[in-house]
Protein backbone atom coordinates (compact mmCIF):
# COMPACT_ATOMS: atom_id res chain seq x y z
CA UNK A 1 0.00 0.00 0.00
CA UNK A 2 2.79 2.42 0.93
CA UNK A 3 4.70 1.60 -2.26
CA UNK A 4 1.53 2.17 -4.29
CA UNK A 5 1.05 5.57 -2.67
CA UNK A 6 4.62 6.62 -3.45
CA UNK A 7 4.26 5.59 -7.09
CA UNK A 8 0.97 7.49 -7.40
CA UNK A 9 2.53 10.53 -5.76
CA UNK A 10 5.43 10.53 -8.21
CA UNK A 11 3.04 10.19 -11.13
CA UNK A 12 0.96 13.11 -9.84
CA UNK A 13 4.04 15.30 -9.54
CA UNK A 14 5.05 14.56 -13.12
CA UNK A 15 1.49 15.33 -14.24
CA UNK A 16 1.66 18.74 -12.53
CA UNK A 17 4.90 19.43 -14.38
CA UNK A 18 3.28 18.66 -17.72
CA UNK A 19 0.27 20.81 -16.83
CA UNK A 20 2.59 23.72 -15.96
CA UNK A 21 4.34 23.35 -19.32
CA UNK A 22 1.51 25.21 -21.08
CA UNK A 23 2.57 28.37 -19.21
CA UNK A 24 6.10 28.21 -20.63
CA UNK A 25 6.24 30.45 -23.71
CA UNK A 26 9.92 31.38 -23.53
CA UNK A 27 13.05 31.37 -21.40
CA UNK A 28 11.63 34.02 -19.04
CA UNK A 29 8.69 31.76 -18.17
CA UNK A 30 10.90 28.70 -17.90
CA UNK A 31 13.49 30.32 -15.60
CA UNK A 32 11.46 32.84 -13.55
CA UNK A 33 7.80 31.89 -14.04
CA UNK A 34 7.28 35.18 -15.88
CA UNK A 35 8.10 37.15 -12.68
CA UNK A 36 4.46 36.82 -11.69
CA UNK A 37 4.20 34.65 -8.56
CA UNK A 38 1.85 35.90 -5.81
CA UNK A 39 2.90 36.00 -2.17
CA UNK A 40 1.73 32.48 -1.31
CA UNK A 41 3.57 30.79 -4.19
CA UNK A 42 6.66 32.93 -3.71
CA UNK A 43 6.85 32.17 0.01
CA UNK A 44 6.32 28.44 -0.45
CA UNK A 45 9.00 28.37 -3.17
CA UNK A 46 11.54 30.09 -0.89
CA UNK A 47 10.58 27.92 2.08
CA UNK A 48 11.26 24.84 -0.06
CA UNK A 49 14.71 26.07 -1.12
CA UNK A 50 16.56 24.03 1.51
CA UNK A 51 13.80 22.06 3.18
CA UNK A 52 14.98 18.77 1.82
CA UNK A 53 17.38 16.00 2.67
CA UNK A 54 19.80 18.09 4.72
CA UNK A 55 16.99 19.39 6.97
CA UNK A 56 15.15 16.12 7.57
CA UNK A 57 18.03 13.62 7.34
CA UNK A 58 21.28 15.53 7.64
CA UNK A 59 20.36 17.99 10.40
CA UNK A 60 18.50 15.44 12.54
CA UNK A 61 21.47 13.07 12.21
CA UNK A 62 23.96 15.76 13.25
CA UNK A 63 21.64 16.87 16.05
CA UNK A 64 21.57 13.39 17.54
CA UNK A 65 25.37 13.28 17.43
CA UNK A 66 26.27 16.83 18.51
CA UNK A 67 23.19 18.74 19.66
CA UNK A 68 22.20 22.24 18.56
CA UNK A 69 25.83 23.29 18.16
CA UNK A 70 26.17 20.77 15.33
CA UNK A 71 23.22 22.18 13.33
CA UNK A 72 24.05 25.88 13.28
CA UNK A 73 24.74 25.59 9.55
CA UNK A 74 21.23 24.32 8.85
CA UNK A 75 18.53 25.24 9.79
CA UNK A 76 19.79 28.40 11.53
CA UNK A 77 22.22 29.49 8.82
CA UNK A 78 19.63 28.82 6.10
CA UNK A 79 17.04 31.01 7.83
CA UNK A 80 19.69 33.72 8.24
CA UNK A 81 20.32 33.63 4.48
CA UNK A 82 16.67 34.35 3.71
CA UNK A 83 16.57 37.22 6.22
CA UNK A 84 19.73 38.77 4.79
CA UNK A 85 18.61 38.30 1.20
CA UNK A 86 15.28 39.95 1.91
CA UNK A 87 16.90 42.84 3.80
CA UNK A 88 19.89 43.68 1.60
CA UNK A 89 19.61 41.98 -1.79
CA UNK A 90 16.08 41.17 -2.96
CA UNK A 91 14.82 44.66 -3.84
CA UNK A 92 18.04 45.83 -5.47
CA UNK A 93 18.35 42.73 -7.63
CA UNK A 94 14.64 42.60 -8.50
CA UNK A 95 14.68 46.18 -9.75
CA UNK A 96 17.58 45.32 -12.09
CA UNK A 97 15.20 43.03 -14.03
CA UNK A 98 17.69 40.17 -14.41
CA UNK A 99 17.05 36.67 -15.69
CA UNK A 100 19.89 34.94 -13.81
CA UNK A 101 22.40 35.88 -11.12
CA UNK A 102 25.07 35.67 -13.80
CA UNK A 103 23.34 38.61 -15.51
CA UNK A 104 24.11 40.70 -12.44
CA UNK A 105 27.84 40.11 -12.84
CA UNK A 106 27.55 41.05 -16.52
CA UNK A 107 25.69 44.31 -15.80
CA UNK A 108 27.91 45.30 -12.88
CA UNK A 109 31.35 43.99 -13.92
CA UNK A 110 31.23 43.10 -17.61
CA UNK A 111 31.03 40.02 -19.83
CA UNK A 112 34.31 38.44 -18.71
CA UNK A 113 33.27 38.48 -15.08
CA UNK A 114 29.86 37.11 -16.07
CA UNK A 115 31.42 34.05 -17.67
CA UNK A 116 33.94 33.47 -14.86
CA UNK A 117 31.35 33.90 -12.08
CA UNK A 118 28.85 31.62 -13.81
CA UNK A 119 31.54 29.01 -14.40
CA UNK A 120 32.27 29.02 -10.67
CA UNK A 121 28.57 28.89 -9.74
CA UNK A 122 27.58 25.92 -11.89
CA UNK A 123 29.69 23.19 -10.17
CA UNK A 124 28.40 24.22 -6.75
CA UNK A 125 25.02 22.68 -7.59
CA UNK A 126 26.31 19.22 -8.41
CA UNK A 127 26.94 18.32 -4.76
CA UNK A 128 23.74 20.00 -3.62
CA UNK A 129 21.59 18.08 -6.10
CA UNK A 130 23.48 14.87 -5.33
CA UNK A 131 22.63 15.27 -1.63
CA UNK A 132 18.92 15.36 -2.42
CA UNK A 133 19.15 12.35 -4.71
CA UNK A 134 20.95 10.36 -2.01
CA UNK A 135 18.01 11.00 0.30
CA UNK A 136 15.52 9.86 -2.33
CA UNK A 137 17.65 6.75 -2.83
CA UNK A 138 17.59 6.05 0.91
CA UNK A 139 13.81 6.36 0.97
CA UNK A 140 13.52 3.91 -1.94
CA UNK A 141 15.84 1.49 -0.15
CA UNK A 142 13.91 1.53 3.13
CA UNK A 143 10.42 1.45 1.62
CA UNK A 144 10.88 -0.73 -1.47
CA UNK A 145 14.02 -2.67 -0.58
CA UNK A 146 15.81 -1.76 -3.81
CA UNK A 147 19.51 -0.77 -3.78
CA UNK A 148 20.17 2.88 -2.97
CA UNK A 149 21.78 3.55 -6.35
CA UNK A 150 18.69 2.31 -8.19
CA UNK A 151 16.48 4.57 -6.08
CA UNK A 152 18.79 7.47 -6.90
CA UNK A 153 18.52 6.85 -10.64
CA UNK A 154 14.72 6.44 -10.64
CA UNK A 155 14.24 9.58 -8.52
CA UNK A 156 16.56 11.57 -10.77
CA UNK A 157 14.53 10.57 -13.82
CA UNK A 158 11.23 11.64 -12.21
CA UNK A 159 12.44 15.03 -10.95
CA UNK A 160 14.31 15.78 -14.16
CA UNK A 161 11.23 14.97 -16.23
CA UNK A 162 8.81 17.40 -14.60
CA UNK A 163 11.45 20.12 -14.30
CA UNK A 164 12.40 19.65 -17.96
CA UNK A 165 8.88 20.26 -19.22
CA UNK A 166 7.60 22.89 -16.75
CA UNK A 167 10.66 24.79 -15.50
CA UNK A 168 10.09 27.32 -12.72
CA UNK A 169 6.34 27.20 -13.20
CA UNK A 170 6.33 23.48 -12.41
CA UNK A 171 8.66 24.05 -9.46
CA UNK A 172 6.51 26.85 -8.01
CA UNK A 173 3.21 25.01 -8.28
CA UNK A 174 4.59 21.74 -6.92
CA UNK A 175 6.38 23.66 -4.14
CA UNK A 176 3.06 25.10 -2.98
CA UNK A 177 1.41 21.68 -2.85
CA UNK A 178 4.47 20.04 -1.34
CA UNK A 179 4.91 22.72 1.34
CA UNK A 180 1.41 22.06 2.62
CA UNK A 181 2.12 18.33 2.80
CA UNK A 182 5.46 18.97 4.53
CA UNK A 183 3.95 21.11 7.28
CA UNK A 184 0.94 18.87 7.93
CA UNK A 185 2.93 15.64 7.81
CA UNK A 186 5.68 16.72 10.19
CA UNK A 187 3.30 18.33 12.68
CA UNK A 188 1.16 15.20 12.89
CA UNK A 189 4.18 12.93 13.25
CA UNK A 190 5.65 15.16 15.98
CA UNK A 191 2.36 15.10 17.92
CA UNK A 192 2.11 11.31 17.64
CA UNK A 193 5.69 10.82 18.81
CA UNK A 194 5.29 13.19 21.76
CA UNK A 195 2.12 11.40 22.85
CA UNK A 196 3.91 8.04 22.69
CA UNK A 197 6.76 9.43 24.78
CA UNK A 198 4.45 10.88 27.42
CA UNK A 199 4.76 14.52 26.47
CA UNK A 200 7.41 17.11 25.75
CA UNK A 201 8.49 17.46 29.36
CA UNK A 202 9.23 13.74 29.67
CA UNK A 203 11.39 13.76 26.55
CA UNK A 204 13.31 16.87 27.61
CA UNK A 205 14.16 15.46 31.03
CA UNK A 206 16.03 12.61 29.34
CA UNK A 207 18.11 14.87 27.11
CA UNK A 208 21.63 15.82 28.30
CA UNK A 209 22.04 19.55 28.98
CA UNK A 210 24.86 19.91 26.47
CA UNK A 211 22.47 18.90 23.67
CA UNK A 212 21.00 22.41 23.75
CA UNK A 213 24.31 24.27 23.84
CA UNK A 214 23.87 26.93 21.18
CA UNK A 215 26.69 29.39 21.79
CA UNK A 216 30.41 28.55 21.53
CA UNK A 217 32.86 28.35 24.38
CA UNK A 218 34.78 31.53 25.21
CA UNK A 219 37.71 30.51 23.03
CA UNK A 220 38.80 32.27 19.87
CA UNK A 221 38.97 29.06 17.81
CA UNK A 222 35.56 27.88 19.01
CA UNK A 223 33.99 31.25 18.21
CA UNK A 224 35.53 31.31 14.72
CA UNK A 225 34.22 27.81 13.97
CA UNK A 226 30.78 28.80 15.24
CA UNK A 227 30.71 31.88 13.00
CA UNK A 228 31.97 29.78 10.10
CA UNK A 229 29.06 27.38 10.57
CA UNK A 230 26.61 30.31 10.35
CA UNK A 231 28.37 31.49 7.20
CA UNK A 232 28.15 28.27 5.16
CA UNK A 233 24.50 28.74 4.23
CA UNK A 234 23.91 32.12 5.86
CA UNK A 235 26.37 33.89 3.56
CA UNK A 236 27.35 31.18 1.10
CA UNK A 237 23.85 30.80 -0.33
CA UNK A 238 23.32 34.51 -0.90
CA UNK A 239 25.12 34.36 -4.29
CA UNK A 240 23.18 31.29 -5.43
CA UNK A 241 21.02 30.95 -8.50
CA UNK A 242 18.31 28.91 -6.76
CA UNK A 243 17.64 31.56 -4.09
CA UNK A 244 17.86 34.23 -6.79
CA UNK A 245 15.44 32.53 -9.19
CA UNK A 246 12.87 31.79 -6.51
CA UNK A 247 12.95 35.38 -5.23
CA UNK A 248 12.99 37.00 -8.68
CA UNK A 249 9.96 34.93 -9.73
CA UNK A 250 7.83 37.07 -7.40
CA UNK A 251 5.22 39.39 -8.86
CA UNK A 252 6.85 42.55 -7.46
CA UNK A 253 9.83 43.76 -5.45
CA UNK A 254 7.68 44.07 -2.32
CA UNK A 255 6.44 40.50 -2.70
CA UNK A 256 10.04 39.34 -3.17
CA UNK A 257 11.19 41.04 0.05
CA UNK A 258 8.28 40.00 2.23
CA UNK A 259 8.28 36.42 0.98
CA UNK A 260 11.93 36.11 2.10
CA UNK A 261 10.94 37.11 5.65
CA UNK A 262 7.87 34.86 5.77
CA UNK A 263 9.83 31.93 4.38
CA UNK A 264 12.66 32.42 6.92
CA UNK A 265 10.20 32.27 9.83
CA UNK A 266 8.37 29.28 8.37
CA UNK A 267 11.59 27.45 7.58
CA UNK A 268 13.10 27.84 11.04
CA UNK A 269 9.82 26.87 12.72
CA UNK A 270 9.15 23.73 10.69
CA UNK A 271 12.83 22.71 10.65
CA UNK A 272 12.65 22.27 14.43
CA UNK A 273 10.18 19.40 14.00
CA UNK A 274 12.67 16.82 12.63
CA UNK A 275 14.99 17.66 15.53
CA UNK A 276 12.16 17.17 18.04
CA UNK A 277 11.10 13.93 16.39
CA UNK A 278 14.68 12.64 16.53
CA UNK A 279 14.75 13.26 20.30
CA UNK A 280 11.54 11.27 20.67
CA UNK A 281 13.06 8.43 18.65
CA UNK A 282 16.18 8.44 20.83
CA UNK A 283 13.98 8.22 23.94
CA UNK A 284 11.49 5.64 22.66
CA UNK A 285 13.61 3.50 20.34
CA UNK A 286 17.30 3.93 21.26
CA UNK A 287 18.25 0.94 19.10
CA UNK A 288 17.21 2.89 16.00
CA UNK A 289 20.07 5.38 16.38
CA UNK A 290 22.73 2.72 15.93
CA UNK A 291 24.53 2.65 12.59
CA UNK A 292 23.81 5.28 9.95
CA UNK A 293 21.89 8.00 11.83
CA UNK A 294 20.67 9.38 8.49
CA UNK A 295 18.32 6.38 8.44
CA UNK A 296 17.03 6.86 11.99
CA UNK A 297 13.74 8.57 11.14
CA UNK A 298 13.08 6.32 8.16
CA UNK A 299 13.58 3.09 10.10
CA UNK A 300 11.55 4.34 13.06
CA UNK A 301 8.56 5.26 10.91
CA UNK A 302 8.69 1.97 9.00
CA UNK A 303 8.97 -0.20 12.10
CA UNK A 304 6.94 1.62 14.74
CA UNK A 305 4.07 3.52 13.12
CA UNK A 306 0.79 2.67 11.43
CA UNK A 307 0.24 2.88 7.67
CA UNK A 308 -1.55 6.29 7.72
CA UNK A 309 1.39 7.80 9.59
CA UNK A 310 3.83 6.23 7.16
CA UNK A 311 1.92 7.70 4.22
CA UNK A 312 1.93 11.16 5.81
CA UNK A 313 5.61 11.01 6.70
CA UNK A 314 6.90 9.70 3.41
CA UNK A 315 4.56 12.02 1.53
CA UNK A 316 5.97 15.03 3.35
CA UNK A 317 9.51 13.72 2.96
CA UNK A 318 9.19 13.17 -0.76
CA UNK A 319 7.60 16.60 -1.09
CA UNK A 320 10.44 18.31 0.71
CA UNK A 321 13.23 16.62 -1.17
CA UNK A 322 11.72 16.73 -4.64
CA UNK A 323 10.97 20.45 -4.44
CA UNK A 324 14.56 21.17 -3.44
CA UNK A 325 16.01 18.86 -6.07
CA UNK A 326 14.07 20.38 -8.94
CA UNK A 327 15.29 23.94 -8.37
CA UNK A 328 18.89 22.80 -7.80
CA UNK A 329 18.76 21.11 -11.20
CA UNK A 330 17.31 24.15 -12.94
CA UNK A 331 19.78 26.65 -11.43
CA UNK A 332 23.01 25.46 -13.11
CA UNK A 333 21.19 24.83 -16.39
CA UNK A 334 19.99 28.44 -16.40
CA UNK A 335 23.46 29.80 -15.67
CA UNK A 336 25.14 27.61 -18.28
CA UNK A 337 22.79 28.51 -21.12
CA UNK A 338 22.25 32.20 -20.32
CA UNK A 339 25.66 33.24 -19.01
CA UNK A 340 28.14 30.88 -20.63
CA UNK A 341 26.68 29.59 -23.90
CA UNK A 342 24.85 32.80 -24.81
CA UNK A 343 27.83 35.20 -24.55
CA UNK A 344 30.28 32.69 -26.05
CA UNK A 345 28.02 32.34 -29.12
CA UNK A 346 27.82 36.14 -29.29
CA UNK A 347 24.04 36.14 -28.69
CA UNK A 348 23.31 34.43 -32.02
CA UNK A 349 20.82 32.02 -30.44
CA UNK A 350 17.12 32.83 -30.55
CA UNK A 351 15.02 32.63 -27.38
CA UNK A 352 13.64 29.28 -28.54
CA UNK A 353 17.15 27.92 -29.09
CA UNK A 354 18.26 29.13 -25.65
CA UNK A 355 15.28 27.42 -24.06
CA UNK A 356 16.25 24.21 -25.84
CA UNK A 357 19.87 24.65 -24.66
CA UNK A 358 18.69 25.14 -21.08
CA UNK A 359 16.70 21.92 -21.20
CA UNK A 360 19.62 19.98 -22.64
CA UNK A 361 21.86 21.44 -19.92
CA UNK A 362 19.34 20.29 -17.33
CA UNK A 363 19.70 16.72 -18.59
CA UNK A 364 23.49 16.94 -18.53
CA UNK A 365 23.77 18.35 -15.01
CA UNK A 366 21.17 15.92 -13.70
CA UNK A 367 23.32 13.06 -15.01
CA UNK A 368 26.45 14.45 -13.32
CA UNK A 369 24.64 14.92 -9.98
CA UNK A 370 23.22 11.40 -10.20
CA UNK A 371 26.70 9.95 -10.67
CA UNK A 372 27.99 11.94 -7.67
CA UNK A 373 25.08 10.73 -5.54
CA UNK A 374 25.93 7.12 -6.32
CA UNK A 375 29.50 7.70 -5.12
CA UNK A 376 28.95 9.75 -1.93
CA UNK A 377 26.18 9.16 0.61
CA UNK A 378 26.91 11.88 3.21
CA UNK A 379 24.02 14.30 2.65
CA UNK A 380 25.12 17.06 5.04
CA UNK A 381 28.63 17.06 3.56
CA UNK A 382 27.41 17.20 -0.04
CA UNK A 383 25.07 20.12 0.65
CA UNK A 384 27.48 22.09 2.84
CA UNK A 385 30.29 21.87 0.29
CA UNK A 386 28.15 23.46 -2.43
CA UNK A 387 27.48 26.57 -0.33
CA UNK A 388 31.13 26.89 0.71
CA UNK A 389 32.16 27.13 -2.95
CA UNK A 390 29.82 30.10 -3.43
CA UNK A 391 30.90 31.75 -0.19
CA UNK A 392 34.63 31.84 -0.90
CA UNK A 393 34.28 32.97 -4.52
CA UNK A 394 31.07 34.95 -5.12
CA UNK A 395 29.73 36.41 -1.87
CA UNK A 396 32.22 39.29 -1.74
CA UNK A 397 31.84 40.36 -5.43
CA UNK A 398 28.04 40.26 -5.14
CA UNK A 399 27.90 42.30 -1.95
CA UNK A 400 30.60 44.83 -2.83
CA UNK A 401 29.16 45.26 -6.31
CA UNK A 402 25.85 46.33 -4.81
CA UNK A 403 27.16 48.48 -1.97
CA UNK A 404 30.62 49.78 -2.97
CA UNK A 405 30.70 52.08 -6.00
CA UNK A 406 34.48 51.73 -6.41
CA UNK A 407 34.27 47.98 -6.95
CA UNK A 408 35.77 47.11 -10.35
CA UNK A 409 35.73 44.15 -12.70
CA UNK A 410 39.41 43.50 -11.95
CA UNK A 411 38.64 43.43 -8.24
CA UNK A 412 35.72 41.07 -8.80
CA UNK A 413 37.77 38.66 -10.93
CA UNK A 414 40.62 38.63 -8.41
CA UNK A 415 38.16 38.10 -5.58
CA UNK A 416 36.63 35.07 -7.28
CA UNK A 417 39.88 33.40 -8.29
CA UNK A 418 41.96 34.21 -5.18
CA UNK A 419 39.16 33.27 -2.78
CA UNK A 420 38.69 29.90 -4.40
CA UNK A 421 42.43 29.29 -4.66
CA UNK A 422 43.13 30.06 -0.98
CA UNK A 423 40.19 27.92 0.12
CA UNK A 424 41.45 25.01 -1.97
CA UNK A 425 44.96 25.37 -0.52
CA UNK A 426 43.72 25.17 3.07
CA UNK A 427 41.47 22.24 2.16
CA UNK A 428 44.59 20.40 1.03
CA UNK A 429 46.69 21.61 4.00
CA UNK A 430 44.19 22.22 6.83
CA UNK A 431 44.87 24.25 9.95
CA UNK A 432 42.80 24.92 13.07
CA UNK A 433 40.80 27.75 11.49
CA UNK A 434 38.33 26.39 8.87
CA UNK A 435 39.42 26.78 5.24
CA UNK A 436 36.28 28.72 4.34
CA UNK A 437 37.36 31.53 6.71
CA UNK A 438 40.72 31.90 4.94
CA UNK A 439 39.05 31.72 1.54
CA UNK A 440 36.49 34.41 2.38
CA UNK A 441 39.10 36.74 3.88
CA UNK A 442 41.31 36.29 0.82
CA UNK A 443 38.34 37.05 -1.44
CA UNK A 444 37.66 40.24 0.52
CA UNK A 445 41.27 41.45 0.39
CA UNK A 446 41.55 40.67 -3.32
CA UNK A 447 38.36 42.62 -4.03
CA UNK A 448 39.55 45.72 -2.21
CA UNK A 449 43.12 45.57 -3.54
CA UNK A 450 42.08 44.88 -7.12
CA UNK A 451 39.51 47.67 -7.15
CA UNK A 452 41.82 50.27 -5.61
CA UNK A 453 44.83 49.36 -7.75
CA UNK A 454 42.82 49.27 -10.99
CA UNK A 455 40.25 52.06 -10.52
CA UNK A 456 39.76 52.58 -14.25
CA UNK A 457 38.03 49.21 -14.54
CA UNK A 458 34.85 50.36 -12.83
CA UNK A 459 31.78 48.93 -14.57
Amino acid sequence: MLVTFIILYLMLTVAVGFWAAHKVKGSGDFLLAGRSLPMVLSTSALFATWFGSETVFGASSRFLEGGLFAVIEDPFGAALCLLLFGTFFARKLYNMNLLTLGDYFKVRFGRRTEIVASTFMVPAYFGYTAGQLVALGLISNVVMGIPVWQGIVVSAVVVTLYTYVGGMWAISITDFIQSIIIVIGLIILAVIMLNKAGGLQVVMTQVPTETFQFFPKAESVSIVKWLAAWSVLGLGSLPSQDVFQRTMSSGSASVAVRSCFYAAFLYLSIAMLPLLISLCVKYLYPAEINGDTQLTLLNMVMHHTALPVQILFFGSLLSAIMSTTSSSMLAPAALFSENIVKPLTQHRFSDKQLLYTTRLSLLLFSTIATAMACMNSDIYELVGMSSILSLVSLFIPLTFGLYWKRATSAGALLSIVVGMGVWFYFEMFPVVIPSLVWGTLASLLAMVAGSLLLPNKVA
